[in-house]
């Protein structure tokens, strides 16, 4: 095992065990995959479409392992002075014209005292472990995916003022993507894979079951098998289990037991996010408006 890697699980059934106790339910495949993925010290990337619990996973083993989860958001446009690092030109134009004042003493201004550290950087210099999340990592450009490969590879961050920057303690890495685009093969080469997709049924329930206390199991079964029936319309917006847990939060305020038409066209909204979806809904489901 790699000196830095100091791992979270013991085995895959410790993997399912301690997230479960977070109220998250992972398959084997998943459990598996994040056990090798900690005890490898190896990056996991996890793909699949918006809302079947890529970002929650990443949450949950930062809650299972106590550790902190520091997130990087990705978004078109996102570049090294918002990931990594930038310095605080606010300071060291002060520090410069500090420096002409009579008695006044010249500061490195390219020192740590000017660094502004951002996710990246803050995950590689943490002296503990941490759960790294680059989040929609497909809705960069390829030359940012170029900035992440040192990162993914040695641990390190090269300051060109500083020098480079090697980790102490390895973070547990997590990068989603919903396809939106392919990703680079140099990038996926440093990670794991992991294909993730809607859940069953069953399972579904079963994550409704653990996280609405109180809710009717029959009523957790109908709403399961009514959000894999609109998730097979071919909507613009595919609920999520995220929408899930709502409807039946949603419903168990309203005191339902039963998820019969009437309940389900008066509450699509909580799903639904789109007219033309809703359209379909009524039309796919035979509802009544």
């Amino acid at each position: 095992m790699d000196e830095l890697t100091v791992g979270f699980f013991t085995d895959a059934d410790a993997v399912s065990g301690q997230l479960e106790a977070e109220g998250y339910l992972p398959d084997e495949d998943t459990a598996l995959t994040v056990f090798l993925a900690d005890v490898l010290g190896k990056p996991l990337l996890i793909e699949g479409p918006a809302g079947v619990g890529k970002t929650e996973l990443a949450k949950a083993v930062a809650s299972a392992a106590g550790v902190p989860l520091i997130r990087l958001q990705c978004y078109e446009g996102l570049d090294e002075s918002r990931a990594l690092y930038e310095w605080n030109y606010s300071k060291q134009l002060l520090s410069i014209q500090a420096a002409k004042d009579p008695g006044g003493s010249t500061d490195d201004v390219f020192s740590e005292q000017f660094l502004l550290t951002r996710p990246l950087l803050t995950a590689i210099r943490s002296e503990s472990r941490t759960v790294l999340l680059i989040d929609e990592i497909d809705k960069t450009d390829l030359e940012f995916e170029g900035l992440l490969l040192e990162i993914l590879s040695d641990f390190q961050v090269t300051i060109p003022e500083l020098g480079t920057m090697q980790a102490t303690a390895k973070p547990f890495v997590v990068l989603t993507s919903n396809a939106s685009r392919e990703l680079s093969e140099a990038l996926k080469r440093r990670c794991l894979y992991l294909n993730m997709e809607y859940p069953s049924i069953e399972r579904e329930r079963d994550i409704v079951l653990r996280r609405i206390p109180g809710i009717d199991a029959t009523l957790a079964l109908q709403l399961a098998e009514t959000v894999d029936a609109l998730r097979g319309l071919e909507l613009k917006k595919a609920p999520s289990i995220a929408e899930t847990l709502d409807w039946g939060r949603t419903l168990r305020a309203l005191g339902t037991t039963r998820l019969d038409g009437r309940t389900i066209t008066k509450t699509l909204g909580v799903v639904l996010k789109h007219a033309s979806d809703h359209a379909k809904a009524i039309t796919g489901l035979k509802l009544t408006e």
